[in-house]
């Protein structure tokens, strides 16, 4: 894992020590308001759902320009960083969409994906529990949960 990688990891650990417990955070699932609705960010997710993460990214981040503070919409982008490599990228973008929603499914599931590709499994289950509280059996949550059980580290 390279240094820039590292630190920002570290940095988003000491970020996440600073969330309220568990307990104390709302239980917010809806579709962001801003998302509900907005033609361009459903064509946008159907774009990413074809697996076209190149093609989206620049219209995703001219998207939070015009809408800032969307989690619906960071929570895409660092889904496409991810899938085209870019993990610190990725993490970034799912910190700023749970500082906002932290009880945020799609964020929270993504991010414990993450974690299990940079072979954090214990972050990852940190995830698993709070979708767990968010959304009890829900298919965030066993997606997730399924990729914990089936984890093998790489070598």
């Amino acid at each position: 894992m390279s240094k820039s990688i590292k630190l920002r990891l570290a940095a988003f650990l000491l970020f996440s020590l600073s969330l309220p417990p568990l307990g104390a955070l709302a239980a917010d699932t809806d579709e962001t308001p801003g998302s509900a609705g907005n033609q361009t960010f459903e064509d946008l997710r159907r774009l990413v759902d074809a697996g076209e993460y190149e093609n989206a990214l620049p219209a995703l981040e001219k998207l939070d320009q015009e809408s800032p503070d969307n989690p619906d919409v960071l929570n895409l982008i660092g889904f496409s960083m991810r899938k085209t490599g870019k993990l610190a990228d990725a993490l970034v973008f799912y910190n700023k969409a749970l500082a906002l929603n932290p009880m945020h499914l799609g964020a929270n599931e993504y991010l414990g994906e993450l974690y299990l590709e940079t072979k954090q499994p214990e972050m990852a289950k940190a995830r698993l529990a709070v979708l767990e509280k968010a959304c009890g059996d829900c298919d965030e949550f066993m997606e997730l949960k399924e990729k914990i059980e089936g984890y093998r580290p790489q070598s």
